[in-house]
């Protein structure tokens, strides 16, 4: 065992500071650990929100020396021993108490997205998909909703732009259903109007802090602002809806 000192945000949407708490570590401790022990120990009022503790709710979402990261994935051991960790809220979205910030603007954006609205069945009642096109949304659904992603996206963080950009989750949301191989709804008008691809300029950013490593960007926004391009910016289209007048 040894001891760690650790600067933790205390405070709500009146004001707030850091604060610095020493308590013994050992082994195989993760930051979530620690926090308990400083629950524990300094400060029984501390705000922390945490579920699992196996790095599949999405809860325990917070920013470690700057970085998003899930505090129950995050060990200690990977800073080293003499370094004081700062542990501070998402600073995307609102705070109510120390580490806890009030996500619901998330579940507001998940509501906008229209359900799967599948083709009718074969004629023998079965729906025929290929494996490939199975496969390719697969991906998508390993997200745990910690909100990593929308914390890191510099158009909802740095720019404030929550009234234009539902975020990369949704983003990934969106084409986990357009790209499904049984969905007929048209959702290329609203991947451009009303949830913002084209605000988002592919710094990778929420890739890089994905904890169940979703290629976010690559697999899932720039195929949909692919679809946005073909449709609305190639130019011979564009010639052929001028001369059709569609």
């Amino acid at each position: 065992m040894s001891k760690r000192t650790f600067r933790v945000w205390r405070g709500d949407k009146s004001g707030g500071e850091f604060k610095e708490y020493s308590v013994e570590v050992g082994p195989g401790m993760v930051v979530l650990d620690a926090i308990h022990r400083i629950q524990a120990e300094h400060a029984s009022d501390l705000a922390v929100r945490w579920n699992c503790k196996a790095g599949k709710c999405g809860s325990c979402s917070m920013e470690i020396d700057g970085m998003p990261k899930l505090g129950c994935m995050t060990r200690l051991g990977d800073y080293p021993e003499n370094h004081t960790i700062t542990i501070q809220p998402m600073k995307t979205f609102p705070l109510i108490k120390d580490l806890v910030t009030d996500v619901s603007w998330n579940y507001e954006q998940n509501k906008r997205i229209k359900p799967l609205q599948p083709r009718p069945r074969d004629a023998d009642g079965e729906h025929r998909m290929q494996q490939d096109d199975v496969e390719r949304t697969q991906e998508f659904r390993k997200c745990i909703e910690c909100y990593l992603c929308q914390n890191t996206c510099h158009v909802l963080r740095d720019h404030d732009r929550k009234d234009a950009f539902i975020g990369p989750r949704f983003m990934i949301r969106v084409g986990q259903l357009a790209m499904h191989p049984l969905d007929t709804e048209d959702r290329i008008p609203a991947i451009r109007d009303e949830y913002g691809s084209g605000y988002c300029n592919i710094t990778r950013c929420c890739t890089e802090v994905c904890p169940e490593h979703i290629n976010i960007t690559d697999n899932g926004i720039i195929p949909l602002k692919e679809r946005v391009v073909d449709r609305y910016y190639d130019p011979v289209k564009m010639l052929l809806r001028k001369i059709s007048g569609k």
